[in-house]
Parts: C-alpha cells; structure tokens; sequence
C-alpha cells in the first residue's frame, strides 16, 4: 500500500501532535518509536509518523536518523515526506533543523522547501520572520529559559540562516493574502535565486490553507502540526485520501491512571499546580522527584514509587513530577551538569512508568517530550495507534502490550501545550 504522507519528526510529543492533526483531518495514522521494522502493517493507514529523539542530539546523528526514517518511508512509496519540528522552532545552537533538512532535500533530489512552524489554534503564529507565542516575542515567552534548547532570538530567518549554508528567504503575510497562485508564484521565484529554505509568515487557518495548496506537490515540506492539519484536503482534492469514518476511534480504555511530568515549560507548571490545587488538600495526590535526591541514591526512586502504589490504590489519577520553576532546574544543573540532571529524571521517570504498568496501570499521561522519549522506550513501545484529540496537539493513543488483554492508554503531551485542567480532564475524556 502506497502511504499518502509521510512524517519525520524529531521528538515524541511533536510527533504525537502532528498524528492528532492529521487524523482529526481524516487521515488514518500510525505513530512509530523510531524506524519501524519492516513488518509493520499499512492496510488500514493513510500517514505514519516516525518519531525520533533528533532535536537534541549531535547533528550527524539528527542527520543520520533522519535520513533512515526517509528510507523507510520511500521503500512504501510515501508520495509526500513532511519533517515535524515544534511550533516554538526550538533547536540546539548547532541545528537541528537546517542540517536535517538539507540532509532530506538532498536525499530527496529537491530544490526547496517551505518552513512552516505556526500553529495558530495554539498561539504559535509568524509574522515578517518572527516568530510570535500568543502576544509575546519567542524570546519573552518562556522558551528563553528551556533548559535544553533556549530559543532567545524571534528572527527565523535569522535562526536558520545560522543552521545553513544556503540562502533561507521569506514568504511575508502581503503574498500569502493574495491567495495559492501568487504565493505560489513569489515560492518559483525564490526558487530561481536560489533560497532553499523559506519561512512562511502565518497568522491564521486561511493562511495555513493557501500554504498547503502551494506546496502540496513539493517532495519536502517542514514545519508544525498546523501545517499537517491543512494538507489532507489537499490530498482529497487530488483523489489520493479517501474519506474515512471515525479515523480516531481507539478501544475503551482500562486500568489506573497516572501522570509523569518532567516538563518545565510555563503550561506545565500550571498543569501541575492545578492538579495539586485541586486533588492535594484532601488526600495527597502528587509527589515531586528532585534531581539533587535522585543523584545521592536509589531512595528517592523508591519513595516516589512507593508513594504512587499507595495513592493508586484509590480511585483517581496520581501525579508524580519533576517540574520545577527555572530557578530549581538551573541550580540542580548548575550541581549536576545539564545533561545529567536529564537523565537522572529521564531515568527516574522511565523506572516509575515501567513498573506501575506491569502493576495495572492502563492510562498513562506523560509531559514533555524528553520525558516522553524516556517512557515510551522504557515500556518497549514501538508503535501508537492515534485516537481523539484532548486539547489542541494532544490526542490520546493506544499501544498494545505483551501479557496484556486491554491495551495501554497513553497520551504524550508537548511540555507548553494544554489548558490548566489537562492533567485532570484528559482522563475524563478518555472513552
């Protein structure tokens, strides 16, 4: 079976909420841990989005694992090849994203590709360049303080231009207003000068339509999950996507639930302080796990886990965080080195999730998307089924387990996406 879309993101969470687009746009989708094996099943899928942990690590290796993920996706005859990166565009100083996708084009024979990281419905929009979170500059939203990819620079074109040796142009709000045929237009003449990368200005779901009826034929096109959610009516125009009916139905759901969250972000730490807020003051509902603890031995672990058999005892979710204000986070890097306070807590979290798994739980929300990476390879997930969506970016999905009749229930969520409730009413939507 031929794949209609193909998707390369380059983390888990990113890859979770360009799959929820897509099959809220119609599209039946897979999500995969990593390059799939080649025994996976297409019969009933439209798109497969092959999430890797790229945005983080070294360039060659982003490069490498990228260009493995392409592979697998030209043997299925994928007929357009989408790379995910956030809607915050946050990479490392080094790229990630110019190097991967110059890697791609290369790879895929192309001449130029569109940078597309708006995703209006939650605040990210672009405009002359730069890059705006709700009301606020990138650099003044919060992700100035990211303690793996800061983003203190709004310019995109600026940002790529530093990630690439080739000319990166613009495609500003006026152009796009005029409609698909003059953007089109003003795309060929980029083309002509030799811009390879263009970032496209987009303040709203119009702006997301021209773009993608522009580049539906493009090899490569890069950008948010906004982007994904306008491409399948292109496809329908094309008589390539059938329509389905309930593309997200997953089986009900069994088991406890609980959340892991190891994100920082501004969205997150409310998240946590709702839940708290409201599940706390009469029996406590959440524990905080404390990288500086977790580095002196294994008692800290056990607390924390200890601490959770016992509340999942009773009925409702359970929290167990590392999500900490920047002030907390960079004194325990400052004491353990940034990469080790990760994985202290990537670990931590991977441990928690594996063990009260096998004990039953079957709803399973984690935040942040190295969080994310750690719990899905701690639990030996190599596949998602994508289901509804909870919030915008965020739907549920469903992975199967060996011993297990019901399959696991898990959502992944981007560390600034999701309403203050989110750790609370994620369950309460769940079918």
């Amino acid at each position: 079976m031929t794949l209609v879309l193909g998707a390369i993101a380059d983390d888990f969470t990113g890859a979770t909420d360009l799959a929820n687009n897509l099959v809220r746009a119609g599209m039946r989708c897979v999500q995969t841990i990593g390059v799939p094996d080649a025994h996976l099943s297409l019969d009933d899928v439209d798109a497969v989005v092959v999430a890797l942990k790229s945005r983080s690590t070294p360039v060659k290796q982003a490069m490498a694992d990228s260009l493995a993920a392409l592979e697998w996706l030209q043997d299925r005859g994928t007929r357009q090849v989408f790379f995910k990166y956030c809607s915050t565009f946050d990479s490392t100083a080094d790229g990630n994203i110019g190097p991967v996708a110059d890697a791609l084009l290369e790879r895929l024979g192309a001449d130029q590709t569109v940078m597309v990281p708006a995703f209006p419905v939650n605040g990210r929009t672009v405009y002359q360049g730069h890059l705006f979170v709700g009301d606020r500059l990138l650099n003044d939203s919060g992700m100035q303080h990211h303690p793996l990819t800061p983003m203190t620079d709004a310019d995109l074109v600026r940002v790529l231009g530093r990630q690439t040796r080739h000319p990166v142009g613009l495609a500003a709000r006026p152009v796009l207003a005029r409609g698909t045929e003059a953007t089109r237009a003003h795309l060929e003449t980029l083309a002509a000068e030799g811009v390879r990368h263009v970032i496209c200005d987009t303040l709203d779901e119009g702006d997301l339509e021209v773009l993608a009826e522009a580049v539906v034929n493009y090899p490569l096109v890069t950008g948010g999950s906004g982007l994904g959610q306008a491409l399948p009516a292109q496809y329908r125009r094309r008589g390539w996507l059938a329509e389905v009916a309930e593309p997200g139905r997953l089986a009900p759901a069994a088991g406890s639930a609980l959340v892991l969250s190891g994100s920082c972000s501004r969205a997150t730490l409310g998240q946590v302080a709702h839940f708290l807020e409201r599940h706390s003051p009469d029996s406590p509902r959440g524990f905080a796990l404390d990288p500086l603890k977790l580095a002196e031995d294994e008692r800290h672990l056990a607390q924390a886990l200890a601490f959770a058999r016992e509340a999942l005892a009773d009925s409702g979710p359970v929290l167990v965080y590392a999500s900490a204000d920047p002030e907390r986070v960079q004194a325990a890097q400052a004491a353990l080195g940034v990469e080790r306070a990760g994985e202290l807590v990537e670990h931590a979290l991977g441990e928690l999730a594996r063990t009260l798994v096998d004990e039953g739980v079957g709803r399973l929300v984690v935040a942040g998307g190295e969080s994310s990476g750690a719990v899905v390879s701690a639990l030996g997930i190599r596949q998602l089924r994508i289901g509804d969506q909870i919030d915008p970016g965020v739907p549920w999905t469903q992975a199967p387990l060996p011993g297990r009749e019901a399959p696991l229930s898990l959502a992944l969520k981007s560390g600034n996406f999701g309403g203050p409730d989110f750790f609370t009413r994620a369950f309460e939507v769940l079918p």
